[in-house]
C-alpha cells in the first residue's frame, strides 16, 4: 500500500534525454543537466527566454520594484530570510535599473553648452574689449543656467564640467583682451580669432603650455606610460573643442561611464557597511546585498525623477494645477532618497536610533566623498571615450 502511494507521488517520466538517454522528468535532464528546450523552435519563445536569462523579466519583477520603492530593507531582509525566489535577485535588479535609467536619462537631458571661442559669436571672434566682456558675460550666464538646470538629475555628474568650462570662458576671455590691448598700444587694428589656438585644455608643464608633441607631460612613469597619458591628454583636448559644435557627447559619454562606476561603487559600499556594523557578525555577502538593494533603490528613484521631469516639461506651465502637481512629485522623489536609506538602515541592522544616525552620516560623508572622486572619473573617462 506504502509503495503504491510512493510510486504515484513520483512524475512521470515526459521522454528521454536526446544527450545520455536518462529519462527526463523536467525541463532539464538530472543525469548531464541538458534543457529539454534547445534553440530549434519559434523566435518569439527564443527571445523570452533571453530575456528571462539575462534581466530575469517575469512576475516577480511587479513583486519585487513595489515593496522596493515603497518599503525600506523590505527586499533584504526577505532575502535574509530565505523568501528569495519570488524576488528578482539584488544584482539582476540593481544591473536592469542601473542600465535603464541611464539610457532614459541620455534620452530625457541635454548637455552642457560651450562656446568658448573660435566661432562667429565666440569670445576669440571680438574685436574690442567691451565686446569679449559681454560675450564672456553671456557665456557665464548660459553655463550657470546649465548647471541649475542639472541639479537633482542624474546630468549632475556634469556640474564639474560645467564649472571647468566657466574657468576656460574666463580664461579665453582674459587672453583675448591681452591681445586686444596689445594691438592698440601699438597702434595696430584688432588681431584675427587665433584658429591654432588652444582653447581646450590649458596647463603647464615646466612653466610652459602642455603640447602633446614639443612639451609633453613627463612624470616617473616608463616612456610608454607617458605617451600613454599625453595620447589621452591630446583626445580630450580635441573633444572640449569638440563640444562647442557637439555639446550632447560629453553628456551620453559621462552618462554610459556612470553605471561601469557605480558597479565598482557597491561592493565598496559593502565593505563600508562591513566596517561600520563589524560587530554585528554578518558577512559580507549580507552587507553587499544590502548595498545592492540601496543602489537599485536610488536608480529605480532616479527613473521615476526623470520621468516625472520630462512630463514636466511636456505640460505647459500655464496648466498650473498639473503643472504644480508634477512640481511636489519631484521634490517628494528627491526628499524621499535619504529617507528612505535612513529607514532601510535601521531596519535592517535593527540598531537604536543614536547609533544608527551616527553611522548613516558617518557612511553618508565618505561614501558622498568617493562618489565624487567617481563622477570625476566618470568624466575624464567620458571625455576620453567621447
Amino acid at each position: 500500500m506504502n509503495d503504491a502511494t510512493d510510486s504515484s507521488t513520483v512524475p512521470a517520466p515526459q521522454g528521454a534525454c536526446r544527450n545520455c538517454g536518462t529519462p527526463l522528468l523536467g525541463e532539464h535532464c538530472y543525469a548531464c543537466g541538458q534543457p529539454v528546450k534547445g534553440l530549434m523552435r519559434p523566435l518569439g519563445n527564443l527571445f523570452g527566454d533571453i530575456l528571462d536569462s539575462v534581466f530575469d523579466l517575469d512576475l516577480r519583477v511587479f513583486r519585487t520594484i513595489g515593496p522596493l520603492f515603497a518599503k525600506p530593507g523590505f527586499l533584504s531582509r526577505e532575502y535574509f530570510a530565505g523568501r528569495q525566489i519570488r524576488y528578482v535577485t539584488p544584482f539582476r535588479l540593481f544591473f536592469l535599473l542601473a542600465v535603464v535609467t541611464f539610457f532614459v536619462a541620455q534620452l530625457t537631458t541635454d548637455g552642457p553648452n560651450f562656446n568658448i571661442g573660435g566661432e562667429a559669436d565666440g569670445i576669440a571672434a571680438a574685436t574690442t574689449v567691451s565686446e569679449v566682456e559681454k560675450r564672456r558675460d553671456a557665456a557665464l550666464a548660459q553655463l550657470a543656467e546649465g548647471k541649475q538646470k542639472m541639479i537633482g538629475t542624474p546630468a549632475a555628474t556634469g556640474i564639474i564640467g560645467m564649472e571647468v568650462g566657466e574657468q576656460a570662458v574666463r580664461e579665453e576671455a582674459d587672453r583675448r583682451i591681452k591681445q586686444l590691448q596689445g594691438a592698440q598700444a601699438k597702434g595696430e587694428p584688432p588681431p584675427a580669432p587665433d584658429k591654432d589656438g588652444n582653447h581646450g585644455l590649458n596647463f603647464k608643464v615646466n612653466g610652459k603650455p602642455w603640447n602633446a608633441e614639443t612639451n609633453p607631460l613627463d612624470t616617473w612613469l616608463p616612456a610608454f606610460g607617458d605617451r600613454w597619458f599625453n595620447k589621452q591628454l591630446e583626445r580630450s583636448n580635441e573633444n572640449i573643442q569638440r563640444l562647442q559644435n557637439d555639446k550632447s557627447a560629453f553628456k551620453d559619454a559621462v552618462l554610459s561611464a556612470v553605471p561601469s562606476t557605480l558597479f565598482v561603487l557597491v561592493p565598496i559600499f559593502a565593505l563600508m557597511l562591513k566596517l561600520a556594523y563589524l560587530f554585528k557578525r554578518r558577512l559580507y555577502m549580507e552587507h553587499l546585498v544590502i548595498a545592492l538593494h540601496s543602489h537599485a533603490f536610488l536608480c529605480l528613484d532616479l527613473l521615476l525623477l526623470l520621468l516625472v521631469l520630462a512630463l514636466q516639461s511636456a505640460v505647459a506651465p500655464e496648466a498650473g494645477v498639473l503643472h504644480g502637481l508634477l512640481g511636489l512629485i519631484e521634490k517628494a522623489l528627491l526628499v524621499w532618497m535619504p529617507v528612505y536609506l535612513l529607514l532601510m538602515q535601521k531596519r535592517v541592522y535593527g540598531q537604536g536610533w543614536p547609533m544608527t544616525l551616527l553611522k548613516y552620516f558617518v557612511l553618508g560623508t565618505c561614501y558622498t566623498v568617493l562618489l565624487s572622486f567617481a563622477i570625476v572619473a566618470s568624466m575624464a573617462i567620458g571625455l576620453v571615450a567621447m
